[in-house]
C-alpha cells in the first residue's frame, strides 16, 4: 500500500473493492429488550437474496455499487466500466481479493483495452480483513437485515437502496467506517 501511496498522484482513485450476497435470514443480534419479553423477528421460510458489487474510493468516501444477479466475471466485467465511468478523468487503482472472477479470460481484452486508466492490486490470499470494502458490507448487513424481517426480494431492495442513499449522503460516516487502515498490508500489483 505505501507503493501505491508514492506513487499517488492528482489524477488517480483508489477503490476497495468487493462483492456480496445479503441474504434476508433474519440474523438474530445482540439487541435491548424488556427483561422476560425476547424480541421475535417472524420468518417465512425461505431467504430473499440481492447481489452486489461494491467499491468504496478511500479518499472521498463514495460507495460504488451495481446489484447483479451473479457475481461472475460478466458482471466484475460491468462493475469495472462502471467504476471508470464515475472517473472519466482519473486512473483507477482498483484495490481486491484473488477471486476467479477477478482474473478470467473474459476480462483479459478489456484490461489490455485500459492499460492506462485502471490497475489491480491484489491482496495476499485469504486476507479479507484488509479489505476496507467489508467494513461497509458488514455495516449494510448489521443496518439492514440483523433483527429486521423483510417480507420479499422487493421489500430487502428497498432497505439497501435505502441504506446506499445514506452512504451517498454521509461520505464521511463512510471514511470514518473504513478509517482503520491495517499499516502491515502487504499487496500485490498487477498493472495490465
Amino acid at each position: 500500500m505505501e507503493l501505491i501511496k508514492k506513487n499517488l498522484s492528482d489524477n488517480m482513485v483508489i477503490i476497495y473493492e468487493d462483492e456480496s450476497h445479503i441474504r434476508d435470514d433474519q440474523a438474530l443480534r445482540a439487541t435491548w429488550s424488556i427483561k422476560g419479553r425476547q424480541k421475535q423477528i417472524p420468518a417465512y421460510g425461505h431467504h430473499a437474496t440481492v447481489s452486489l458489487l461494491g467499491g468504496v474510493n478511500i479518499e472521498t468516501g463514495e460507495f460504488l455499487c451495481m446489484e447483479t444477479n451473479q457475481c461472475n466475471a460478466h458482471a466484475f466485467l460491468q462493475f469495472l466500466q462502471y467504476t471508470l465511468d464515475q472517473y472519466p478523468d482519473k486512473h483507477a487503482v482498483m484495490v481486491l481479493d484473488n477471486a476467479k472472477i477477478h482474473r478470467a479470460k473474459v476480462l483479459q481484452p478489456f484490461f489490455h483495452e485500459h492499460e492506462e486508466r485502471l490497475t489491480l492490486v491484489f491482496f495476499p490470499p485469504y486476507s479479507p480483513n484488509f479489505n476496507l470494502v467489508e467494513r461497509i458490507w458488514g455495516w449494510l448487513k448489521e443496518s439492514v437485515i440483523a433483527n429486521r424481517f423483510h417480507a420479499n426480494r422487493k421489500e430487502l431492495r428497498e432497505s439497501i437502496v435505502s441504506f446506499l442513499d445514506y452512504l451517498a449522503q454521509f461520505p464521511e460516516k463512510v471514511l470514518q467506517r473504513i478509517g482503520q487502515i491495517a499499516k502491515s498490508e502487504s499487496i500485490y500489483i498487477q498493472n495490465f
